[in-house]
């Protein structure tokens, strides 16, 4: 996948601030932003142009698929007996 370049403006005291605090937690601001775009692409770009994507960048469809989550289905009330069940009487 070809890699783009962003550049922004920010305050430097703040940007040193951040870049010592991420050191100390084995990060730095390149790998917190993309995280954040990341977040902010999978958030905003439609899942089907997202797929359109990996397929056109050679990304494999497993590695997606592994990424969703799959929400459980609830149960199947077919064949189900429901405890408000009305019984009925043999002959009246």
């Amino acid at each position: 996948m070809k890699k783009t370049a962003i550049t922004i403006s920010y305050d430097e005291d703040k940007m040193s601030a951040l870049k010592l605090y991420l050191g100390q937690k084995n990060s730095s601001t390149e790998d917190e932003l993309t995280k954040a775009l990341d977040t902010l692409y999978t958030k905003t770009v439609p899942a089907g142009v997202r797929e359109f994507i990996d397929l056109r960048s050679g990304a494999s469809s497993a590695s997606n698929a592994s990424k969703k989550k799959s929400k459980p289905s609830p149960p199947s009330a077919v064949g189900a007996v429901s405890s408000t069940e009305v019984k009925q009487d043999g002959g009246h």
